[in-house]
């Protein structure tokens, strides 16, 4: 999670060096980080079916080594349709064997504390981010952004494929038993009597309200962490600031998985979602007026904060609603909207830079889309038995 996600927030600092060197627009550039967003959902189903029938170690091993060499690949471009395939695709395609297997792991790990667990897992995101964007600039200072993406995709390759070889889908015990608070074994789960297939989750109402707020939660981080770089260069700032900003909303985000992941056991997933959709629609309303370092750095802090507890808070919500028979093919069709949504955020608001000269318009929407999504999380509602609303 730490060198996997580190290194995809960290294309924030990458994106004026290859604008400066190749000349293209903001949406051409953003389009790239969409592709790789889209095809990380959509083949996040795919994974997710593997996950169930082959565990999360054969995954995670192909994938860590796409992932690596994508990055790898990434140094020696020099068209557009490289950088789309190399950062887009092939990166793509590694990132879609990252977040669904890992979840769907600690799913089946744990129960009485699933989102504390699920949270201490996804801290390993926010590390990643607090470091990678400094490590990334520093680099790129130092050296250059291709010889950067050498050592960061290197660094990817070894640490995910040494990873994985550790990863077990199952407790020792198997099958139905599952270790739960204070190192117990549950001879029977709650969830036995609330499991879906996947035919039988999409019959219902939650499933596709479900899928809808993952839509406006990936557009709503997509957006801003592709952007905030280059949106706060744009203020005139410095570029060894613009970093330090990304990789607190990264950081932060620590916060978010631990608190608010502890939180979902006691309040319940539902209702992280809800608190964490009006942080992220006031943080966009208050960046329209924000010009100072300290304010940047605060909505940084509040936007990691919600960003973090939502992150958490996914393979839970989905486990609780639908149950872990088919969780990872679930999870993974869920995190298609996700996925739909990441894709939309930065090319959204590329576009609209390109045409406006200015991001003011794309966080009045990215306003619209949390609420929108604080909405639908509301009419959630609890699934009361298998293949029913």
């Amino acid at each position: 999670m730490l060198v996997s996600f580190g290194t995809r927030v960290a294309f924030g600092v990458f994106f004026k060096p290859m604008l400066s060197e190749f000349g293209w627009t903001r949406a051409l550039t953003s389009g790239a980080a969409s592709v790789l967003a889209f095809m990380e959902g959509l083949l996040g189903i795919v994974m997710g079916a593997l996950n169930d029938k082959v565990g999360p170690r054969v995954v995670l091993t192909v994938c860590g080594f796409l992932l690596g060499a994508g990055y790898l690949l990434m140094s020696q471009i020099e068209t557009a349709w490289q950088f789309y395939l190399f950062n887009g695709i092939m990166v793509g395609i590694g990132m879609s064997g990252i977040v669904v297997p890992m979840m769907s792991m600690i799913a089946r790990w744990f129960v009485v504390r699933r989102s504390t667990m699920t949270g201490i897992v996804s801290t390993g995101y926010g590390v990643g981010a607090l470091i990678a964007p400094t490590a990334a600039n520093w680099l790129i200072s130092a050296y250059d952004w291709r010889m950067s993406y050498k050592i960061l995709g290197g660094v990817v390759l070894v640490v995910v494929v040494f990873a994985a070889q550790f990863l077990k889908r199952n407790p020792p015990s198997m099958e139905r038993q599952v270790y739960a608070e204070g190192g117990r074994a549950e001879q029977k789960l709650e969830l036995e009597t609330r499991w879906f297939s996947l035919q039988e989750a999409v019959s219902t109402r939650q499933f596709w309200l479900l899928i809808f707020m993952f839509i406006c939660g990936g557009y709503s981080y997509s957006a801003l962490s592709i952007h905030i770089v280059p949106y706060v260069t744009d203020l005139g700032i410095s570029p060894a600031t613009a970093a330090g900003i990304l990789s607190i909303l990264g950081g932060i985000s620590i916060v978010g998985n631990l608190a608010l992941g502890h939180a979902g056991d006691k309040i319940g997933n539902r209702w992280v979602f809800i608190i964490g959709f009006i942080l992220i629609a006031a943080v966009y309303g208050m960046l329209v007026p924000a010009r100072e370092v300290w304010m940047l750095y605060l909505l940084a802090v509040v936007f990691g904060i919600a960003c973090g507890g939502c992150i958490a808070s996914q393979s839970p919500l989905i486990a609780g609603l639908f149950g872990l028979r088919s969780h990872g093919l679930l999870f993974g069709v869920a995190g298609l909207g996700h996925a739909i949504g990441s894709a939309l955020g930065p090319l959204m608001a590329g576009y609209i830079f390109d045409v406006t000269s200015s991001y003011q318009l794309a966080f009045i929407i990215s306003v619209a889309v949390g609420i929108i999504a604080l909405i639908l999380t509301v009419r959630i509602t609890p699934t009361h038995s298998k293949g029913k609303n």
